[in-house]
């Protein structure tokens, strides 16, 4: 019994050994896995502080650019002509989306999009991690589509360029493309000075990729710099206004007007017909894109008469007592004839310029030479560039052949066998007008007086003003009296270019000019191609264009009225009293 008692004992205490022994060991392991977990702690909120803290950034901080808007382009007087506003992109991450999401056919219907379109669309870029769903919307749409709560939908901030002016400014302006990046006019002239830089930020997002808080700017964005242009968007709406309705009345091609200030140069007003909508050009026709008065030549006529006339006077050997035989109304150059509209007999030189003789001025052109004539057309600066830093001007064709032909020297005289743009014939008017001084052209608002150059003295631009009065007052363009103001200009009438040459029924008509004549303030050149309304004529057509647009240009820039309203004018200045 004994035996069996010790036994037991020992077994007993066997048992309880393995039982404390199995408790040691758990609690052991208990207290190893606590010490662990504890230095771990401790490792990665002590030790190795900056790894979690990284790993953690890496999963919630992004850094994201920051985009610059582009500058502002105003008129001469601050009115904004581009802006960029703020709107909205939507973009999506195809990888985190579920093409058979139900709440796809709201995005569509927001998106004016296909719903099978949509979901085609995320199916076939599964694997990509970008596309656009939509760019540059406005904001309040943008946020009913977050609203939507659609996994891999986002969106961001951009700019859209818009246009106050629309069409009235659009062969000046341009356009930019989706990217702000211009396309036409001075928005692609002036594209870098335009452009801004885009900067870069961190940000905090949640673990669907939604901003939550911006953390640091690293660079801030600069925005474009601001371009003021020379135009008076007053006088470039009054433009327009014009110009389209003659277009419209004449069932005309297409039309040009361009207006200078004559003391500085600065383009104060240029339109085109036909136009475009720059905010809108889901009808854009690409003819329509072309600033016409830059890019399109064409052979300036009668207009270039006043400009031969002071080559005449130049000389010299001419004087506005000078007296020229026009008979029998017409000349023969071998098969080549011109022809006035009757005979005018012997004709004074202002009667020249008024009844517009083309006899009277080619006999002129032969006797002084053609070298002569194109001697002063180059220092008005024809057949060169303008310097006006617009894309896609067009030089223009001043001949000069190593011996001229009395028929070459006929036709220089009157505006045949050279090509301009309206803005060139704009500027050697504007030369007339201000007593012979040729100024750079400027689109730009000038800050300070600009430096001209002497290529006509002031006499001789004195005695042509004095003619292109009386085109206005007896002459063929009688119709380009600007109501309370005196007017000098030429008209001008040209057979249009065909692809099979000279189209014997399709015309320009165009009317260039200044007032006030006695101390022009502006000079402008109207042009409207192939009017079919049956009248054609310069003076018919672009001369009342001339008239209305000035009268109205005058009075906005406070020039004090000329005439009475009984017809009788201000005493006229000489030569020497311009202002």
């Amino acid at each position: 019994m004994s035996g069996q008692g010790t036994q037991k004992t020992w077994s007993q205490r066997l048992a309880s050994g393995l039982k404390a022994w199995r408790y040691g060991s758990v609690l052991g392991v208990f207290l190893l896995v606590i010490v662990a977990l504890g230095w771990r702690l401790v490792d990665l909120h002590v030790v190795d502080n900056d790894f979690l803290r990284k790993q953690g950034d890496v999963r919630t901080i992004r850094v994201e650019s920051i985009d610059a808007h582009r500058g502002v382009v105003s008129d001469r007087y601050g009115e904004p002509l581009a802006v960029s506003t703020p709107v909205q992109t939507l973009w999506a991450n195809p990888s985190e989306m579920d093409a058979e999401e139900a709440r796809l056919t709201n995005l569509s219907r927001l998106l004016n999009i296909s719903e099978a379109r949509l979901r085609e669309r995320l199916q076939t870029y599964a694997d990509r991690e970008f596309i656009y769903l939509r760019r540059k919307v406005q904001p309040g749409l943008a946020k009913e589509i977050m609203a939507l709560d659609i996994d891999g939908v986002y969106s961001r901030q951009e700019y859209r360029r818009y246009y106050p002016a629309g069409e009235v400014t659009a062969h000046i302006v341009g356009f930019t493309n989706i990217d702000e990046r211009g396309q036409e006019g001075m928005e692609l002239a002036y594209n870098q000075w335009l452009s801004g830089e885009s900067g870069r930020k961190r940000v905090l997002k949640d673990n669907r990729g939604r901003v939550i808080k911006d953390l640091t700017l690293i660079r801030d964005a600069s925005p474009g710099h601001n371009l003021q242009l020379s135009i008076d968007l007053r006088l470039q709406y009054l433009a327009y206004r014009e110009l389209k309705a003659v277009v419209q009345a004449h069932s005309a091609r297409g039309g040009t007007l361009v207006m200078l200030d004559v003391d500085t140069g600065e383009v104060l007003a240029m339109v085109n017909q036909g136009s475009y909508n720059p905010n809108d050009r889901s009808q854009l026709a690409p003819e329509n894109l072309r600033n016409k008065a830059i890019t399109d030549l064409f052979e300036p006529g009668s207009t270039m008469k006043p400009v031969a006339m002071a080559a005449a006077l130049e000389t010299g050997d001419y004087s506005t007592n000078t007296t020229i035989d026009t008979s029998p109304g017409y000349r023969r150059f071998g098969r080549f004839t011109i022809r006035d509209h009757r005979n005018y007999g012997v004709i004074s030189l202002t009667d020249i310029i008024a009844k517009s003789s083309n006899v009277g001025i080619s006999r002129i052109a032969t006797d002084i030479g053609g070298d002569t004539i194109r001697n002063l057309y180059s220092r008005l600066g024809l057949g060169q560039p303008t310097g006006i830093g617009f894309p896609g001007e067009a030089v223009g064709v001043l001949p000069s052949p190593p011996k001229w032909r009395p028929v070459e020297e006929a036709t220089l005289s009157y505006g045949y066998g050279l090509s301009v743009n309206a803005l060139q014939l704009a500027q050697a008017y504007m030369v007339i007008a201000n007593g012979g001084v040729r100024y750079p052209l400027s689109l730009i608002k000038l800050d300070r007086e600009p430096e001209g150059q002497r290529v006509l003295s002031e006499k001789v631009t004195y005695e042509v003003r004095n003619m292109l009065r009386e085109v206005v007052s007896r002459g063929s363009g009688k119709r380009a009296q600007p109501g309370f103001y005196t007017a000098g200009g030429k008209t001008g009438t040209v057979h249009l270019v065909g692809k099979q040459g000279y189209e014997d029924s399709q015309y320009k008509a165009i009317f260039a000019g200044m007032a006030p004549i006695d101390n022009p303030r502006i000079v402008t050149v109207v042009a409207v191609d192939a009017p079919q309304s049956g009248e054609y004529y310069g003076g018919e057509v672009a001369a009342p264009v001339f008239a209305r647009v000035m009268s109205d240009a005058l009075r906005l820039l406070n020039v004090k009225p000329e005439l009475e309203v009984g017809g009788a004018s201000a005493p006229v200045k000489t030569a020497g009293e311009r202002g």
